[in-house]
């Protein structure tokens, strides 16, 4: 007599959880420089840094980064 697997589907969701918190970060992407900002804990900081940088380099275009934490958990 041979073992058989049975497999059933069971549903999932996955959402924000509020309690990891999230992560804001801004990367200068012109050429040869690697500035950045650093994981920030709020928006305004990341964009405060982009604005400063540019406005020392005149470098103008930057990569912003957002970071947050999620949850699965079984729909049933």
């Amino acid at each position: 007599m041979s073992n058989r697997a049975v497999y059933r589907y069971v549903p999932h969701t996955i959402r924000h959880a509020p309690e990891g918190g999230t992560s804001y970060e801004i990367i200068c992407t012109a050429a040869e420089c690697d500035a950045e900002s650093g994981p920030q804990e709020d928006q305004e900081s990341a964009q405060q840094w982009a604005l400063r940088h540019s406005g020392r380099t005149g470098h103008d275009l930057f990569r912003r980064v957002v970071s947050d934490h999620a949850r699965v958990t079984r729909s049933e």
